[in-house]
């Protein structure tokens, strides 16, 4: 009995050693392999500090997929713009990848951390076991799709880390996107402040106003930089020439298209008084720079206080509006287009006898085109009336009056384009 139960004694106490060493042998494992990753991603932090570009990132992730975490079979998308591109894999059929079928999937049903993915339908997604989305501020950054994880034994514990891993490469990667987005913007703000500035100074900031005649302006761009301009010449026996012009598009291509306009009419104008000349000079000129992309619609006039002519072309521009006498006419006479072709199909010189006390009210078709929360424009027949009711103010009034029109019509809805007025009383 003593013989057994001391045999017996030492059977458990040989068992209990024996578990204990595979016990230890276990955690000594764990430990070792915990190591490993720490080391692994530690490897993959000091390269985001570093500055690691993207593709460097991606293919340390592949590494430490497989190697670290012995994950046999991967394969990781990454977002860009509206389509998923695999960025790293491992054991992959790559031919069955086609990111136009798979984006409205993943979209539809990414899997979320640990979800199985067999049951999909997609060739390249059914051989995977688990997928894992990356989200960053409520965006999908990043899709992992495994297979063949060989720490079965440990499986929850291999998913955070991978989980871990991939969160703070996707992450770091965003960030650096976004951090060149914000270096990038700066630099346009910057060019586009330049541009502001430099767009500003071309505009006439000072405009003639003695016994023949006076002139207001207002000029608001939609954005920073706009497509409108307007500019006056006076000479010294009285005589004035003036126009308003509206380029197509905004921002700063359409200002350096007005750049360049404005440099092409004060060549002109002091060199020639001929309309005709001054107009087709400028739409060749025009059609050189932009070859028919883009075009201007330009109204120009000159005015003789002694003859109390006003000759003009309105070339594709928005009619001004003339009250003389509270009669209303509109100036039509003229061309096509600045720049759509090399050369204008037809030209006409229109010409009027301009009476005491005449308005001449030129504008951008950005004034008409607001709109009322009801989907109203501010339509010509508005603006005619608008002008009658406020025609003995001095111009620079009827242009603050009407601005606080224009904002009260529209309450909340926004302006839809630049808008420029150019104001002429005739004495």
């Amino acid at each position: 009995m003593r013989t057994f139960a001391g045999k017996g004694h030492c059977m458990v106490e040989f068992d209990e050693k024996t578990l204990l060493r595979d016990q230890i042998r276990i955690l000594e494992t764990k430990i070792g392999r915990q190591v490993f990753q720490l080391k692994g991603l530690m490897s993959v932090t000091q390269a985001i500090n570093e500055n690691v570009g993207a593709e460097g990132l991606f293919e340390m992730l592949g590494r430490f997929l497989s190697f670290e975490m012995q994950v046999g079979s991967f394969a990781l998308l990454f977002r860009e713009g509206n389509q998923w591109k695999m960025v790293a894999q491992h054991e992959v059929n790559a031919a069955h990848f086609d990111s136009d079928t798979l984006t409205p999937l993943i979209d539809l049903h990414g899997a979320g951390t640990r979800k199985l993915v067999k049951e999909r339908e997609h060739p390249f997604i059914a051989p995977f076991e688990y997928g894992l989305k990356v989200m960053h501020k409520d965006i999908p950054l990043a899709y992992l799709l495994m297979a063949n994880l060989r720490q079965a034994d440990d499986l929850v514990s291999q998913l955070d880390f991978v989980t871990a891993v991939t969160n703070v490469v996707a992450v770091a990667i965003e960030n650096k996107r976004l951090f060149k987005e914000q270096i990038k913007q700066k630099l346009i703000n910057r060019e586009v402040e330049l541009a502001a500035g430099i767009q500003q100074s071309l505009i006439p900031h000072r405009l003639p106003s003695g016994a023949f005649y006076e002139m207001s302006s207002v000029y608001r761009p939609h954005f920073a930089v706009g497509g409108d301009y307007y500019d006056v010449i006076e000479f010294p026996d009285g005589k004035i020439t003036f126009c308003i012009a509206d380029i197509t598009g905004k921002g700063v291509a359409a200002a350096l298209l007005m750049a360049n306009f404005q440099a092409n009419f004060n060549a002109l104008v002091p060199r020639t008084s001929n309309l005709e000349e001054i107009v087709r000079e400028m739409n060749a000129a025009v059609y050189r720079v932009t070859e028919g992309d883009r075009f201007i619609t330009l109204f120009i006039a000159q005015y003789n206080p002694h003859t109390r002519t006003l000759e003009y072309v309105n070339a594709g521009h928005t009619p001004p509006v003339v009250i003389s006498d509270q009669q209303v006419s509109r100036l039509r006479s003229g061309s096509t287009i600045l720049g759509w072709l090399p050369e204008l199909p037809f030209l006409e010189i229109g010409s009027i006898q301009v009476n005491p006390d005449t308005l001449l009210f030129s504008y951008t078709d950005g004034l008409t085109d607001v709109c009322n929360p009801k989907g109203e424009d501010f339509n010509d027949n508005l603006l005619a009336e608008f002008l009658l009711r406020h025609l003995s103010r001095p111009i620079n009034e009827i242009n603050s009056l009407l601005i606080q029109h224009i904002e009260r019509f529209k309450g909340d809805a926004p302006y839809p384009d630049d808008i420029t007025v150019l104001n002429c009383r005739i004495h």
